[in-house]
C-alpha cells in the first residue's frame, strides 16, 4: 500500500510503522506532491512522545497505515503549495510563511473550519480532526509535508534540538496548566518531558509546584527538583501540604484517586494525556466538596501562539537525549522503560 502520490525522482528516508506493536522499519520513499495549503518541511529535529507510544503500541484506534509517526517536528520550508503565499496576511502578519523558514510542528494537523466545534473557536475538538504522526505522516522522516495553518514560527533562542519537545510537551502542558487555573499550589503527576516544561511555564506564572514520581525512583525526584519544584515524592504518597490542583501526565488512571486526595476542597485534577490506563473505582467522599475532574484534549492555534510567545521571553530549559533516525526503535523502547530524563529528540 502506498503512502500517497509520488513524485518520480525525489526520496526520502523515514521510519514507517506497518501495523501496530511491530517495530518501525526504516524506508526509503518518493516524496508526495503538495495539495493546496500544505507546506514541505525538511526536518531538522523530531522529538519523541508518549503518544508516539499510544499510536506504535495500538493504544489509540484506526490509525492511517502505513504511517510515519512523529508530531513534535522542527524545521525548514523547502517548498510551498498553491494558495500558500510569501504575502504578509493584514489580519495575521505573524501567518506569512516563507521558504527557509525554521517552523514547528504540533500533533493537531488539520481541522474542517465548520464543524459547530471550530465555529465556537474549539477547533481542538473538531469532529473531522487530523493528527500528525497519526492520520498524517509526520516527522520520523528527512521531509514532511504539513497543513500551512498549523506550522508555527519558532523562537530564535533554542536549537533545533531544543525546539522539538516545545511543539507538543510544552503546548499541551501548557493547555493543562490554563486548565489547572492560577493554583498557588499546584501538583505534577509524571516527570517526563511535559512537566519538566510545564514546571518552569507555572514558575513564572509564581505557582508551587509539588512534582509526583514513579514510587522508588530517586532521579526522576532529582530531577523535579532540579527543575523548579519545590518539594518531590512518591505518587502514592500525600504532598506536605493540601493542593490547589493537580495535572496527570502520567497514563495511568490510578493517579486520579490519589490526585483527588491531595488536592484540597475546591481543587480540581487535569489529566493531560490522549489516553490513560482505566480509572478505578474511587469513593465519593474524595470528589465532595467542589473537587472536580477533567480532561485535555489536543491544543488550539491559541495555545500555540500564547506558549511559543511565553518561550520566547522567558528561555525554557529542554532536557533532551538525541538518537539518530534510524534508532526511533530504541528511542521508544527507552521511553517505555521511562529510561529518558526530559525527552528524546530523533535527528535525522
Amino acid at each position: 500500500m502506498e503512502l500517497d502520490i509520488r513524485i518520480a525522482g525525489k526520496i526520502m528516508h523515514a521510519m514507517v510503522l506497518d501495523r501496530p506493536g511491530s517495530p518501525l522499519m526504516e524506508r526509503t520513499l518518493a516524496a508526495r506532491a503538495l495539495q493546496p495549503g500544505e507546506v514541505r518541511i525538511r526536518v531538522s529535529a523530531c522529538a519523541v512522545c508518549r503518544t508516539d507510544l499510544h499510536v506504535v503500541d495500538g493504544e489509540l484506534p484506526d490509525p492511517k497505515l502505513p504511517i510515519v509517526p512523529g508530531h513534535e517536528i522542527v524545521g525548514r520550508i523547502v517548498e510551498l503549495g498553491t494558495d500558500v503565499t510569501e504575502a504578509e496576511p493584514e489580519e495575521e502578519p505573524h501567518r506569512a510563511l516563507h521558504i527557509g523558514d525554521r517552523v514547528g510542528v504540533p500533533w493537531l494537523g488539520w481541522t474542517c473550519g465548520v464543524c459547530e466545534f471550530c465555529r465556537r473557536g474549539e477547533e481542538n475538538l473538531c469532529v473531522r480532526a487530523r493528527f500528525t504522526g497519526y492520520q498524517i505522516d509526520g516527522g520520523f522522516a528527512e521531509e514532511t509535508i504539513a497543513d500551512a495553518r498549523y506550522v508555527f514560527p519558532l523562537p530564535d533562542d533554542y536549537s533545533d534540538r531544543e525546539a522539538a519537545p516545545l511543539m507538543c510537551a510544552g503546548l499541551i502542558g501548557w493547555r493543562a496548566l490554563k486548565a489547572a487555573g492560577d493554583a498557588p499550589r499546584l501538583g505534577l503527576y509524571g516527570f517526563g518531558a511535559a512537566a519538566h516544561l510545564a514546571v518552569q511555564a507555572a514558575r513564572h506564572r509564581g505557582q508551587e509546584v509539588y512534582g509526583f514520581v514513579r514510587p522508588g525512583d530517586e532521579k526522576a525526584k532529582a530531577f523535579a527538583l532540579s527543575m523548579g519544584a519545590v518539594w518531590a515524592g512518591d505518587s502514592d504518597v500525600p504532598p506536605p501540604v493540601p493542593l490547589d490542583a493537580a495535572i496527570i501526565f502520567a497514563p495511568a488512571g490510578e493517579l486520579v484517586p490519589a490526585a483527588l486526595r491531595a488536592v484540597r476542597h475546591g481543587g480540581r485534577v487535569v489529566c493531560g494525556g490522549i489516553h490513560m490506563s482505566d480509572i478505578p473505582p474511587f469513593p465519593y467522599d474524595i470528589l465532595w466538596h467542589e473537587r472536580s475532574v477533567r480532561s485535555v484534549a489536543n491544543l488550539t492555534r491559541k495555545d500555540a501562539g500564547e506558549f511559543l510567545a511565553l518561550a520566547a521571553t522567558n528561555k525554557f530549559h529542554t532536557e533532551t537525549t538525541p538518537y539518530p533516525l534510524a534508532d526511533a526503535n530504541r528511542a521508544l523502547s527507552d521511553l517505555r522503560a521511562g529510561a529518558i530524563k526530559g525527552a528524546a529528540v530523533l535527528v535525522p
